[in-house]
Parts: C-alpha cells; structure tokens; sequence
C-alpha cells in the first residue's frame, strides 16, 4: 500500500513538477518578462480590495497550470468543503476549524457574544465604565499570550489612525505577554490603578504566562486601590475575562457579567475575529470592527467560489509550494512598506509557522519534504537599511512578499499635514516598486551599460509577490488576513498535514512545567542532561 507522504512524492504531477524545476531554475527572470509582455495580467489577481501580483516568481504559466492540477489531485475541493461544513479537520484533537464561522452574517451565537461585546466597548468609549473608586476608565491592558496578543496588537495598530466614532474616546491600549515580568511591569508602573481596565485573554485561561501576568496585575490593582486580591468590586470594575473556559475565568474571579466567550472550534491564532478581537473594536468602534469581518468574510467566498486559477489564497499557497519543494527556497521575508503594518510579521511567523511547521502528515507518518517557510520581517525602509544586503547579494536564496498601500493618508486627522505625507506615502512606494524590481532583475534593472566590479554585481532572480491594498481599512486589513489563513490551509492539503494543532508548543509548556520545579530545588532533579542541570544549578547559586 502507497503511504500518503508517497503517494505525494512519487505521483506524476510532483514528478513532472521536479523536471520543470530544474529546466526552470535556469531561466532569469528577466527572460520570462522578455519572452511575454503581459505576464503581469496572466499572473496577477484582484479581489476584496487586493492587488496580488505573481509575475515576478520563478515559473512559467504552463508550471502555474500543473500546480493548479496538484491542489485538485490532493483534493483541495474535498478539504475546503469539509473546512467549511464544519467536520474535524483538526484530526489530532477530534475539532472543527470553524474560525470562518466567526465573519458569517448568519452566526446567532457569535453575534451574541459580539453583541455582549459591544455593550462592554461602548460603555468604555463613552466614559461610563468605571473603576472601583468610580474613575472613568483610560487605560486597557490587554494580557494574554500568543494568538491572544498577536493578532488584537498587530490589527489595533494597524487600524490606530481611524478615529472612533463622535462623542466616544479611545482608551490607551497596552499588551502584556511576556512572561518574565519586564514587560507588565513597565507597562503597570506607568498607569494609574483607579484609571485601569484588564483584559484577561485565554482560550483555555491555563496558560502559566497569561495568569502570571494577570495575578500580577491583580496584586498592582489591591495595592494601588487599597483593597484585598479577592475584593470582589476590585474584580467587577477592573477586569473582563475573554475565553472559551467560563469555569475557569469564575474560579479565578471574573464575574459572569464581566465573561466574554468564544469556542474550542476557534484556534488561538484564528481568534482575533472572536471576542479576543476587543482591543481592535476599543481601537475603531464596533461598526468598524464588523467591517472588518465583512472583509474577511468576502475573502471566505472569494475562496470558496472562485476558480483556482483566479483564486489569490490558493495560488498564493502554490506559489509557496513551488518555492519551498522544487526550487529550494526555504525562507520567506515579509515587507510591508506601510508603517501600521509593522506587526504583521510577527503575526504572520505565528500563524503560519505554528500552523505548517510540521513533520508528520496526518495519518502519523514522518514526511521525506520540506513544509513551512522560515518566515521573518520587518518595515520595508527599514529593513533596506538592516537584511536587504543579504536579500540583493547573500549566498541564500529568499522569497519576499511585499506589501502596499495605494491610497494612504485619506482620514481627516492628517488634513493639516497632507501634502507632506502624501509625498511620504510616494517615496514609501517608490522604494517597494524599486527593491522588487531589483531583486528580480539584478544589475539589469539599472540603465548603466558600464560593467560594474564584482563586488557591486547583482544578480537578482529572487522571486516575490507584491501585494497592493487599495487602501488599509478594517475591510481590507480583514481581507488580508483571512487571505493568509486559507493561504495556510492550501499548503496543509498539498503537504498532507494538519494546520490547527500545535503539539510542539505544548509539549515545551510540560517541559517548563517540570523545570520550575529543579529550579525551586535542584537536589529533586532527577535524569536531567548536564547542561540543563549545571545551568539550573549556576541560576540557583546566584540568586540573592
């Protein structure tokens, strides 16, 4: 019987894609542009309010057409309906992946608790939410780790120019998710307890990080209010609880009244669209946060409906595909050349390398091929001036993704300073454009037919993807977003694995689990490596 890892690597479609890898490993890219003069509109899609542009990856269209064959021959189709019916994609833990669930129009019990969130977040903006001490709230900190930070921080900022509504007044939003104290303590000792709203974010609320931080927070707040650590008003006035455990957030004191929740169908980085998201709707408003679903939900039809050919999430996976397994690329820079977009690398490490970094498919064999990228970013400016050296002529071949904005600087709180930053927005631009151009290109983008010294050649044929938003919104950022997760869900059927579970993180939690114990007393540990034992034993000696 063909196991499932070889029934990919030996099919013909794989086989016939190998052969077409290495006759088009050859080939510049300035070749295929010279060779069709319309190969960006045979290799770029629109839709949602998005630009993608494939014209500058190292493959033919005929190439294009056999990866396109490969997601119908491992039943893309077939998965895509089970994702969307609701059936436990997530086979190691027996769920449903229904994170799609959570922008559908027609979803009466996410609407409830959206609804239960929007009367929080407007009690907050309009000043009625008080502290124990009856202080309107100006400070939120949000607390939680991973998924519970990472999505609410890196959309809050991107989305941080659009003004709330009239007559409602943004909070000053805060993220705690460091373990090590650094980060809340910074954070709490420039806030004012009587002014300070936490939000205890955990999709299981067992997370030792996010309890640590939250239990910290609670004893700032008994200090700074006078109160004990189970004052009860304390408890109704300072914090909200968001998670898919209502018994846990009760046994740690959150009051029902002050429990928002979302499901065990809801994985922690596919949460930003459940309640986790409040620190996005404290950031713009509930009607703008619902736009944001809405844009995501139009990239959740987008993907179901369009062909695969014309469909962004899919062909931006097989481009993936293509990179990683036949052209040996195994790294991946995003570049967003918008500032509010800082975030998003970070987001998009999580999300994509704890959903595909996997080496077992998902009838529990080992896989002989390479899965998920290492993926890394930065700001596109200030990336030029940090790894672009490496990018333009380092001995390791990088796939790039970049990311625009068409129109920028259109909301009224910039009117006074338009014409200026308008001219930011152009040079922003004009730097994307170029550095792509570059790497495709090499020193053949240059006009200068003087042969330059070795040390200044470039040869380019680095492949990227641009990808253009006619502008940042709530719509398209939701767009953006749920793009790359059913750009993730194509990659997982291709490879055979499963994107949702995450069983390396949480064996590194048991793993802690224990260490806390040796460092408390190393005379009980016991079968620990050297290294790990002296290590624990050189911190024990030192502590004061």
């Amino acid at each position: 019987m063909v196991s499932e890892k070889d029934a990919l690597t030996t099919n013909s479609l794989w086989l016939q894609l190998e052969r077409r890898a290495a006759e088009e490993k050859q080939r510049h890219l300035s070749d295929w542009f010279a060779a069709d003069a319309q190969r960006f509109s045979h290799l770029s899609l629109e839709g949602c309010g998005l630009l993608a542009d494939f014209s500058k990856q190292r493959l033919s269209l005929d190439t294009c057409d056999i990866l396109v064959k490969l997601a119908e021959q491992r039943a893309l189709r077939h998965w895509m309906d089970a994702l969307f019916a609701g059936a436990d994609v997530n086979c190691s833990e027996q769920r449903a992946a229904m994170h799609w669930r959570l922008r559908e129009p027609n979803a009466p019990e996410v609407e409830a608790q959206l609804n239960n969130m929007e009367v929080m977040v407007e009690r907050i903006l309009r000043g009625q939410w008080r502290g124990v001490l009856g202080d309107a709230i100006t400070d939120v900190v949000n607390v939680g780790v991973g998924g519970s930070d990472l999505g609410p921080l890196m959309a809050a900022f991107a989305l941080q120019s659009r003004l709330p509504p009239e007559g409602h007044k943004r909070p000053r939003l805060h993220f705690a998710s460091s373990m090590d104290g650094s980060q809340i303590s910074q954070v709490l000792q420039e806030l004012n307890p009587r002014t300070t709203l936490i939000l205890v974010s955990s999709k299981s609320f067992t997370t030792v990080d996010t309890l640590q931080n939250a239990n910290t927070a609670r004893r700032w707040l008994a200090r700074g209010l006078d109160v004990t650590f189970d004052d009860p008003a304390m408890l109704r006035c300072h914090f909200i609880g968001i998670s898919a455990n209502a018994d846990r957030m009760a046994q740690w004191g959150i009051v029902k009244s002050n429990q928002l929740f979302f499901w065990e169908w809801v994985g922690g980085r596919y949460s930003l669209w459940s309640v986790i998201g409040m620190p996005i709707a404290l950031t713009v408003g509930m009607a703008a946060f619902r736009e944001l679903l809405a844009g995501a939900h139009c990239m959740d039809e987008h993907f179901r409906v369009r062909p695969w050919r014309q469909n962004i999430p899919v062909m931006l996976g097989l481009m993936d595909v293509w990179n990683i397994n036949f052209l040996g690329i195994n790294a991946r820079a995003v570049l967003p050349y918008d500032g509010r977009l800082k975030h998003l690398p970070a987001y998009l490490e999580q999300l994509e390398m704890e959903s595909n970094g996997k080496s077992v498919s998902r009838s529990g064999e080992l896989v002989d091929f390479s899965t998920c990228p290492v993926i890394w970013g930065e700001v596109g400016p200030n990336a030029q001036h940090a790894f672009f050296q490496l990018l333009h002529q380092g001995t390791e071949p990088v796939a790039c993704e970049f990311l625009m904005t068409a129109r920028r600087y259109t909301e009224a709180v910039h009117s006074d300073a338009l014409e200026e930053l308008e001219a930011h927005h152009v040079l922003s631009n004009a730097n994307c454009l170029a550095q792509s151009r570059l790497l495709a290109f090499g020193e053949r983008a240059l006009d200068s037919e003087s042969a330059l010294p070795i040390y200044k050649r470039y040869h380019g044929n680095q492949p990227s993807t641009s990808l253009v938003l006619d502008e940042l919104s709530p719509r398209t950022l939701g767009a953006l977003l749920a793009m790359y997760e059913h750009k993730v869900f194509v990659q997982s059927v291709i490879w055979g694995i499963n994107p949702f579970d995450q069983w390396g993180v949480e064996m590194g939690k048991v793993v802690a689990s224990d260490m806390l114990g040796v460092l408390a007393d190393t005379s009980t540990a016991q079968g620990l490596d050297s290294s790990s034992f002296s290590l624990a034993q050189y911190i024990a000696s030192n502590k004061r």
